[in-house]
């Protein structure tokens, strides 16, 4: 069974069965960086799913850039131009969504197409 992160006073402790310790500040850090990207991710993957018409043949990466996180997304040819929309306008919101959620997990994150 896996480590299970619950949250004890202001400490974040690790729970296997029998066995708690505390984690030390790096490994608090990387866990609560990690959900939070789970969780703009899966924000990303949803608005983007709710756009196109091949919502099964969406793939969205992520790579690591420095401080910020790069998601990069490939989809049919056809469903680019629903993404991109008219003057670019639903790609800019979309970017701009993408920037408010993860700011407000203290992070930086950009979208690119990839084609």
């Amino acid at each position: 069974m896996g480590i299970l992160p619950a949250v004890s006073f202001d400490r974040l402790e690790a729970r296997r069965p029998g066995q708690t310790r505390c984690l030390t500040s790096a490994e608090r850090d990387s866990c609560c960086l990690f959900a939070n990207f789970v969780i703009v991710r899966q924000f990303l993957e949803f608005v983007i799913r709710q756009l196109v018409d091949f919502p099964d043949e969406v793939v969205l990466s992520e790579a690591p850039s420095g401080k910020a996180t790069v998601f990069r997304l490939a989809m049919r040819q056809t469903d680019v131009g629903r993404i991109i929309g008219r003057n670019g306008q639903t790609i800019q919101a979309i970017r701009t969504l993408l920037a408010s959620a993860a700011s407000r997990h203290g992070e930086r994150a950009t979208l690119e197409i990839v084609e």
